[in-house]
């Protein structure tokens, strides 16, 4: 029998506030390590969307967000060495104070001005955070 293509799904937190953009430097996880990405990660099984930026946001940042303080503005369909679709959120509001709760994964989780990334930001990252800017809704990278 055929077996569908599957795609990954990963969400992806737009924490922005006064002009800047919360960024954090991967380490350790063998992917992208000593460049900076967002809060961010794959979707679960039988997890929705909102679910899984939620649970995200609270395991890397320890804060909590409320469905509603989320707004879906960017969609990536991307090619590495698989096919990924990466759905951007922007968070409107947080409780909790942010903080890096994932040390052993990210050596630095701290605050950019949005319009000067740092050199060292993942490629399809900078890309997104420039069509947020933009208000454009749907990219691709990699192809």
């Amino acid at each position: 029998m055929h077996q569908r293509f599957k795609l990954i799904a990963s969400v992806y937190l737009l924490f922005v506030k006064d002009n800047q953009i919360l960024l954090l430097r991967r380490a350790n996880t063998g992917y992208e390590d000593g460049k900076y990405g967002l809060v961010a990660g794959h979707l679960e099984a039988h997890e929705s969307l909102t679910d899984g930026a939620i649970r995200e946001a609270k395991e890397e940042s320890g804060v909590y967000i409320s469905p509603n303080d989320l707004k879906l503005v960017h969609t990536m369909h991307r090619r590495q060495n698989d096919e990924r679709m990466d759905f951007f959120f922007e968070v409107r509001q947080w409780t909790g104070e942010i903080r890096n709760t994932e040390p052993d994964k990210c050596d630095d989780l701290s605050w950019f001005p949005i319009d000067n990334l740092p050199n060292k930001t993942i490629p399809y990252i900078k890309q997104a955070v420039e069509c947020y800017k933009q208000g454009i809704i749907y990219s691709e990278f990699g192809w």
